[in-house]
């Protein structure tokens, strides 16, 4: 007998040397894999990038596609999330080291010995952690009986590293809840549109519930399962006393409801802004010989920006403490923006209300019989097949079969075989049957736009609208695309008049006007109207009206390259902006950004404002790492800004935009001007007040796809309704501090008929008779 006992503790004690030699060996890394050291000091998280908007608002995320993980603090966590996850995932969590001996024997005997299916697991919180850090997924349950003892070991190197808070913090950051909702703070915003802070009991318990299984218990898939988890969760957080018995069954009645967001950079507000914003930030030195042909004007932009632009390529260009660059997918980074995300909401309204509800009805009304359809009607079929044949070439579908070695036969009757697909519709995704050529053709159909709203002075952009839907149209017109600009191209020239000594009540007779270019050949614009012809008129009622014929004879007393100068100077970056007479009339192209910043220098006492849309970018611990300020030009005097607001004032008050007064509630002082182009290919409406600078266009993908009716396709009634609808409903906010009894200011004592501008102490009275004749509107 002594001898069986003595050999029982032999064994006893051989099978404890035995398991702390395993775990030994395991704390070394000879068996199993055991993190180095600096991992558990810094275990590999990867955090989205927040874009933060002026106000608050998360805009969105840059993440890599599987990751979109947002940090968050401890102490930006509901305590009812906190109690949620003691109670139900670890109860003695404050208690153990990482390893709950008591846990794991209570499993031991009740769920391998006795059978027992509801004794509760026994991983702590922290071995859950160390499971989803450094445990692969098991094939099976042998694979994953031999992680068990490496988690436990890692378990205790954690909580030798990190508080409690910092564990269950990681922990929560860590899990996935599916959808792409990645740690708490994208799973509270995509299940239930708000912050971890601001979860409610039920809610908080049903993202607990979770835990368990995200699949499983999916509160937007499986609602009534959820539903029965989130109660285990309550019933649990009873049972651990944050809970009274009466509120427990109370939270159990409630209903689950869901408000679901989803997770897609493609979709939700200021896309068009962020897709723009991250390109900035990512861009890399450019190197001519990586740009084709086509793209030059891009080239040059894009050398500009690297050199003179601290945004343009920041993560190339700042590096953190290891040399490497800021990756925007995986830092975590905190970029604020000058984005109002109540601005930009009433800007994609406005957009939408005109262009999809209004003008894309009417446009497909127009085209509903038309054989060239989209296109206009003053092209053949054949000129309309030879577009689409271009346009099929520039596809995925059509690069792809050319790469697998398809003839162009087998092409030309793969696009023209019908085949079932999903399209766009204002009204949601509709399945139907038609050939790919006749998508592309649809599509077509769509107008496009873009429109930006900034501050002049600070530079602020406010609102930042790229297209009608970024999920479908994903070129941005905003700041990246560009179309000939029309009559906006006017206050320019006006402006190079007013600096070369010409004043608003300069008159000339109102008569055709025929410019010999530098060639010899004659050049005679032709008007919109001849109203008042053969009388005399002043240089504002030539703008108000803009008239054709006021705008060449001002272009033929001045140098059409002294006009690019000054066009360069407003910040207009085309690298070749050919010095031609025609010019005048707005034949270059300009993005609407450009024309934005190139508008605030007469809102803004001749000094034009570069667009700023970030003000500063954050680490994830908050540490500031760059701060951004606007770049300002003075591009004109004082004295011919202020002629070109007088000027630009009576465009709205008696002018082509005058449609602002009559449609809108919006008495603000304001200036701006209207724009269409040949065919009516692009409509434009500039438009500012003292505190605010919008720019917007409308038009179709190609300059061949437009409306054939000028009623409907010039720009007072494309582009203008947009620039109203939108102001009117920032007006209506008196939370964004803009109000109608804001005014330019202008000296009392200016008059726009001098070169001087005159301080309040001058009496000014030979011109008075200068100020009667101007008074009246002439």
């Amino acid at each position: 007998m002594k001898k069986f006992i003595a050999a029982i503790w032999v064994l006893t004690c051989v099978g404890i040397l035995c398991v702390v030699g395993v775990f030994y060996a395991i704390a070394k890394g000879w068996i199993g894999y055991m993190p180095p050291f600096e991992q558990l000091e810094n275990p590999n998280l990867k955090f989205a990038t927040q874009v933060i908007s002026a106000d608050g608002e998360l805009l969105g995320t840059y993440s890599l596609s599987k990751e979109n993980r947002i940090l968050v603090k401890y102490s930006d966590l509901s305590p009812n999330l906190v109690n949620a996850l003691i109670a139900t995932e670890d109860s003695r969590f404050y208690d153990h080291s990482g390893f709950d001996m008591r846990a794991f024997l209570r499993v031991l005997v009740k769920t391998i010995f006795m059978g027992h299916a509801s004794a509760g697991g026994g991983s702590t919180l922290t071995q859950q952690l160390a499971k989803q850090f450094y445990s692969a997924r098991a094939e099976n349950i042998m694979e994953r009986a031999m992680q068990k003892p490496v988690e436990w070991v890692i378990a205790v190197e954690l909580e030798r590293f990190y508080t409690k808070e910092e564990i269950m913090t990681m922990y929560l950051n860590k899990f996935d809840f599916n959808y792409n909702a990645i740690g708490i703070k994208s799973a509270s915003n995509t299940y239930f549109s708000k912050e971890p802070s601001e979860l409610t009991v039920e809610e908080a318990a049903t993202l607990v519930g979770m835990c368990k299984n995200p699949s499983l218990y999916n509160p937007r898939r499986f609602n009534e399962r959820a539903k029965e988890r989130r109660n285990v969760v309550i019933d649990q957080m009873c049972k651990a006393q944050y809970l009274s018995k009466t509120e427990a069954d109370s939270l159990k009645q409630l209903p689950l409801e869901v408000r679901y967001r989803k997770v897609d950079h493609k979709e939700g507000i200021a896309a068009y802004f962020r897709e723009y914003l991250r390109g900035m930030l990512k861009a890399q030195k450019p190197v001519k010989s990586k740009y084709r042909g086509w793209q030059q004007q891009k080239w040059y932009e894009d050398s500009i920006d690297w050199v003179t632009n601290p945004l343009y390529g920041w993560c190339n260009k700042n590096f953190k403490k290891d040399g490497t660059p800021y990756d925007i997918e995986t830092d975590g980074l905190r970029i604020y923006t000058t984005i109002d995300s109540r601005m930009q909401q009433y800007a994609e309204e406005a957009v939408h209300e005109h262009v999809a509800d209004y003008l894309q009805p009417r446009f497909f009304r127009e085209k509903k019989r038309s054989a060239t359809a989209p296109f206009t009607s003053e092209l053949t079929p054949e000129e309309v097949a030879q577009i689409m044949e271009r346009n099929m070439r520039q596809t995925d579908r059509y690069r792809e079969m050319k790469k697998q070695g398809a003839s162009d036969r087998d092409i030309a009757k793969a696009f023209d075989t019908p085949v079932e697909m999903s399209v766009f519709t204002y009204g949601g995704e509709r399945d139907t049957v038609m050939t790919p050529m006749d998508s592309i053709r649809y599509y077509k159909h769509f107008l496009r736009c873009g429109m930006m709203s900034m501050d002049p002075v600070t530079g602020y952009v406010k609102a930042y609208v790229g297209g009608p839907d970024f999920s479908h149209f994903q070129y941005d017109m905003a700041m990246v695309g560009r179309r000939q600009v029309g009559s906006t191209i006017k206050p320019y020239l006006y402006t190079l008049a007013m600096e070369n000594g010409f004043s608003p009540c300069d008159e000339m007779r109102h008569v055709e006007q025929t410019l010999i270019d530098e060639n010899g050949r004659a050049w005679t614009p032709r008007n919109t109207s001849a109203k008042r012809y053969g009388e005399m008129v002043s240089v504002r009622w030539g703008l108000a009206n803009s008239d054709n014929w006021v705008t060449a004879y001002l272009m033929g007393k001045l140098s059409p390259y002294a006009f690019v100068r000054l066009l360069h100077s407003f910040g207009i970056r085309n690298q070749q902006i050919d010095p031609v007479i025609s010019l005048c009339l707005g034949s270059c192209e300009i993005s609407v950004g450009e024309m934005v910043s190139a508008y605030t220098a007469f809102a803004n006492h001749g000094i034009r404002t570069s667009a700023l849309f970030v003000t500063r970018i954050e680490d994830a611990d908050g540490n500031m790492l760059a701060q951004f300020t606007p770049q300002v030009d003075e591009v004109i005097s004082e004295s011919s800004a202020y002629k070109m607001l007088t000027l630009l004032q009576a465009v709205i008050n008696e002018g082509t935009g005058g449609r602002i007064r009559r449609n809108y509630p919006i008495t603000a002082d304001m200036g701006g001007k209207t724009g269409t182009t040949n065919n009516n290919s692009d409509g434009w409406f500039m438009g500012f007040t003292p505190m605010l600078v919008t720019g917007v266009w409308v038009g179709g993908e190609d300059r061949d796809i437009h409306f054939d009716s000028m009623a409907e396709g010039q720009g007072a009634s494309m582009a203008l309704p947009v620039w109203g609808k939108y102001m009117t409903k920032v007006f209506s906010d008196s939370s964004l501090g803009y109000s109608q009894e804001d005014k330019f200011e202008i000296p009392e004592q200016f008059n726009p008929c001098r070169d001087t501008v005159y301080d309040n102490s001058e009496v000014v009275d030979e011109a008075s008779g200068l100020d009667d004749w101007w008074n009246v509107g002439n």
